[in-house]
C-alpha cells in the first residue's frame, strides 16, 4: 500500500498527515504523539477518527504540524487524519461525516479594532 496524505487546518495550525499500512505508530514532528501532546483530552482528539472507524492499530501515521497552539494543532491533525481515512476507504466517509470530523472549523480570532484595547472590549467609561 502506498502512502496516503491528508491536510488539516484549524485556527493558525496546519497539519500534513501521511498514512500507511503498519502497526498503529503515530509520530508528530518526529516525536511520539503522547510526548508531543502530553494532555490526555488532546490525545483523545487525535485518536477520535481512528477509533470511530475501528482502525486504531492498522495504520501508521506520520504528522507534520506547524503554527497555532496545542488545541488548534490537535484539531488540525484530527481533520487531516479523517480526510486521509476517506481517501483510503469511501465507506469511512459516512461515520466520519456523521461525527462532524470532515468539516473544517473556520472560527478564528477576531481582529483588534482601533480605539479599543481588544476586539470588542472597551476602556472603562467615566461619566464625569
Amino acid at each position: 500500500m502506498e502512502i496516503i496524505n491528508g491536510l488539516g487546518r484549524r485556527k493558525a495550525a496546519v497539519a500534513r498527515v501521511y498514512l500507511k499500512q503498519g502497526s498503529g505508530n503515530i509520530t508528530v514532528n518526529g516525536k511520539d504523539y503522547k510526548e508531543f501532546f502530553p494532555v490526555d483530552h488532546v490525545q483523545g482528539k487525535i485518536l477520535e477518527p481512528l477509533t470511530l472507524v475501528d482502525v486504531l492499530n492498522i495504520y501508521d501515521l506520520k504528522v507534520n504540524v506547524r503554527g497555532g497552539g496545542i488545541k488548534g494543532q490537535a484539531e488540525a491533525v484530527r481533520l487531516g487524519i479523517a480526510r486521509a481515512l476517506c481517501k483510503i476507504n469511501e465507506e469511512f466517509r459516512e461515520p466520519l461525516k456523521a461525527a462532524k470530523l470532515l468539516s473544517r472549523d473556520s472560527r478564528v480570532v477576531e481582529r483588534k479594532k482601533y480605539g479599543k484595547p481588544k476586539a470588542r472590549k472597551s476602556f472603562q467609561f467615566s461619566k464625569r
